[in-house]
């Protein structure tokens, strides 16, 4: 385990720098050591490029992970160690309270080694939640030489745009907003209409000849032999299908119909029974 006493100097003044740049009396100490100039001569150059970065600037989406690539070149004759790699996102200069740190990113150990004359790439990186604002993000490295001495070099210090994430119309959280939103309005017209449009339209009656063709089933034709004649009516009464009664009860004389008898005009009228009696 390493304990504290053998850690560099330099290397803890850059762990500690987050907590030491938010108190007033030791914020010109930590800009010194983040400041190149003041930090001892390293001959290694820091390229740092954001692949998704735009043309209007580089934007840090929150909850996403941000990429920076950092290419590290080694002019020193012997090989040098990149050791940590860190960050943080201050405030811009024209601030009321003038340039503060806002948020401290996450610090990652690398220990990387490249060789003399070589370049190697590295990748950082880092997530944020923040208020879309535009701030400076100030990156450094730690880096050891061959004998052991620890140097502090920055790798970026530019401004960046805090972004929200792009809203996708296929996100559930958006579907589910269109859903409970079109429910609500359907709801609301189909009360309008019932409670102040539908009052003023006429309804329907129905009629009595629909219903008794869908309660009877339709029209059916009748076969002439079931027609039964009815005597004193209008017309013949007509029964469909089957007879509609039980002849077994009535009598056979109310059922055949009488013949009617032919009368000759001229001829003499018959003698009454009492005549014959005589």
């Amino acid at each position: 385990m390493v304990t504290f006493r053998r850690l560099p100097v330099p290397l803890l003044l850059f762990c500690s720098f987050g907590i030491f740049a938010q108190q007033p009396d030791a914020e010109a100490a930590a800009e010194n050591v983040e400041d190149p100039t003041t930090s001892p001569i390293l001959n290694v150059r820091i390229e740092t490029s954001f692949p998704a970065s735009e043309i209007f600037g580089i934007k840090v989406v929150n909850g996403q992970q941000t990429e920076a690539h950092l290419s590290v070149s080694n002019d020193e004759p012997d090989p040098v160690m990149v050791s940590f790699i860190g960050g943080s996102l201050w405030s811009l200069d024209d601030d009321s309270q003038g340039s503060r740190i806002v948020r401290n990113l996450t610090t990652t150990r690398l220990n990387t080694e490249v060789p003399a004359g070589q370049k190697e790439s590295i990748v950082y990186r880092f997530a944020t939640e923040l208020h879309p604002q535009d701030l400076r993000l100030n990156l450094a490295t730690v880096m050891a030489d061959a004998k052991g001495n620890y140097f502090t070099l920055q790798a970026f210090n530019s401004t960046v745009s805090i972004v929200e994430p792009d809203a996708s119309i296929f996100d559930p959280q958006i579907i589910f907003l269109y859903f409970f939103i079109a429910s609500c309005f359907a709801g609301v017209v189909y009360l309008f209409y019932n409670i102040w449009i539908a009052p003023y339209f006429p309804q329907k009656k129905g009629k009595g000849g629909e219903r008794a063709k869908k309660s009877s089933g339709g029209n059916k034709k009748v076969d002439a032999s079931d027609q039964l004649p009815v005597i004193g009516g209008d017309g013949p009464a007509v029964t469909s299908g089957a007879k509609a009664y039980n002849e077994d009860w009535i009598p056979a004389h109310h059922i055949q119909r009488p013949e009617a008898k032919r009368v000759k005009s001229g001829g003499p009228r018959p003698k009454s029974r009492s005549k014959n009696a005589e």
